[in-house]
């Protein structure tokens, strides 16, 4: 019995490893996914470099000189009127007209573009005016400007793993846990839809063909329908393997060597335990509480061995059920109906976990993580946060276990549906099978 469940498994394996669409997706997912990260500093870097000449008429006659031209804007002082300035200032970028009253008013200015406004130019633009305007106040009221700089200090605690049987506390990050949570879940919403649909498409295209008549009269129809299950799911196991091995290659060979000296030199403080030695920034401090957390092993590697369980439950989880779907109709139109039912759970899961972002220990999130519907989603979102384990492991227990009571139902379904022809049953009709002996 084993033995052709052991055939059929490596026949779905076989068929779709060596398709050239598992090649590319596997190989081209990783990179697209770096791209997107990369992306926006490949934009900035080859964007539009032309300098854009703003015209300033300063009614006031002491914020003009302060403004500093760059490679991005150009300022050009001129003593015209605003009426005249607009018309003969038509072809640069735009007129800075600044009132009289600037400095009691901060809306006392205007500016007029002469085409497309560009959001970073009038960011560049307020920022150099707020900061004239706040050196005039200073003047005004005989402030220095070192106490203001003095004054305005940004805070930004270290974010550390309370342990109390440790006297040495592990770094956390927030920012990193939101991450990861975001990139998990995706992978476990992609999984479940790709592979699922896969499963049920396989059984619709094989029931077509006659395929599986032919089949039923030697394998049980359960044992195919797990074989088939299994198959596609050691595809899935597969795929994430290779992109865990090449994520971690990338991050061992290649990030040492594209980090910045200081970075690598703070993060050494970092572990000899003096932090205060690698500040320059709250910034920085966040981001180097980001790459060590994601350089602790414990922390990585247990992320990946619960994904690794939670992809394999909930694929099978919903498998079976495509694959009773699949049994069911003669074509992929005719099953849109029946696979409703199954996909509301998944999308449900997916608007959930942006409520576990905000905080992973509510209520709604440890229930949603705990069904076993929406826990494959949900529960991935939460492990970042470092949950405490016993949920992960009721979850876990909870999914598996539904998965057995859910294939067994499917396998009634299956058995009478691959043999049924010409006839789109209804969700009653499903229920009605189920109860057949």
């Amino acid at each position: 019995m084993k033995s052709k469940i052991g055939i059929i498994i490596g026949r779905e394996f076989n068929e779709r490893v060596q398709k050239k669409s598992f090649i590319f997706t596997t190989l081209l997912t990783p990179l697209l996914m770096l791209l997107l990260i990369f992306a926006p500093m490949l934009i900035s870097g080859y964007s539009d470099d032309t300098t854009k000449t703003v015209a300033v008429v300063d009614e006031s006659g002491i914020i003009a000189q302060q403004l500093t031209s760059s490679n991005e804007i150009q300022f050009e002082h001129t003593p015209l009127p605003l009426e005249i300035a607009r018309n003969e200032y038509s072809n640069c970028y735009a007129i800075l007209h600044i009132g009289r009253d600037i400095i009691n008013n901060p809306s006392d200015a205007y500016l007029y573009t002469n085409g497309t406004a560009a959001m970073g130019t009038e960011h560049n633009i307020s920022a150099q005016l707020t900061m004239a305007v706040q050196k005039e106040k200073m003047k005004l009221y005989n402030v220095e400007q070192q106490v203001i700089q003095e004054l305005n200090t940004h805070v930004m605690p270290q974010s550390l793993k309370n342990s109390p049987s440790s006297d040495d506390a592990e770094s956390s990050s927030a920012i990193v846990a939101s991450v990861l949570a975001y990139i998990l879940s995706f992978i476990l919403y992609m999984f479940l839809l790709l592979y699922g649909v896969m499963v049920m498409q396989s059984v619709i295209e094989e029931k077509n063909n006659r395929v599986l008549e032919v089949l039923v009269s030697t394998v049980r129809p359960f044992d195919m329908m797990m074989g088939k299950i299994l198959g596609i799911a050691s595809v899935a196991l597969l795929q994430i393997i290779i992109w865990i091995l090449f994520i971690a290659g990338i991050a061992y060979f290649v990030l040492p060597h594209i980090l910045p000296e200081e970075i690598l030199t703070a993060m050494e403080m970092l572990k000899q335990g003096v932090p205060a030695a690698a500040l320059d920034g709250g910034a920085e401090m966040g981001m180097l509480q980001a790459i060590m957390m994601l350089g602790n092993i414990k922390y990585v590697g247990g992320i990946i061995v619960w994904l690794l369980v939670f992809v394999f439950g909930g694929f099978l989880l919903y498998a079976a059920m495509f694959a009773a779907v699949g049994s069911a109709v003669d074509s992929p139109q005719d099953a849109q109906q029946l696979q409703t039912p199954i996909m509301l759970p998944i999308m449900l899961a997916l608007f959930v976990m942006l409520s576990v972002i905000n905080d992973p220990t509510s209520d709604v999130a440890f229930w949603f993580s705990i069904i076993p519907f929406t826990s494959p989603i949900v529960m991935m979102a939460r492990i970042p946060y470092e949950i405490p384990t016993w949920e992960i492991c009721v979850s876990a227990l909870l999914l598996y276990a539904t998965f057995f009571i859910v294939v067994w139902g499917a396998g009634k379904i299956y058995r009478v549906g691959i043999l049924m022809h010409g006839k789109k049953p209804n969700l009653k009709e499903l229920l009605r099978w189920i109860r057949y002996k």
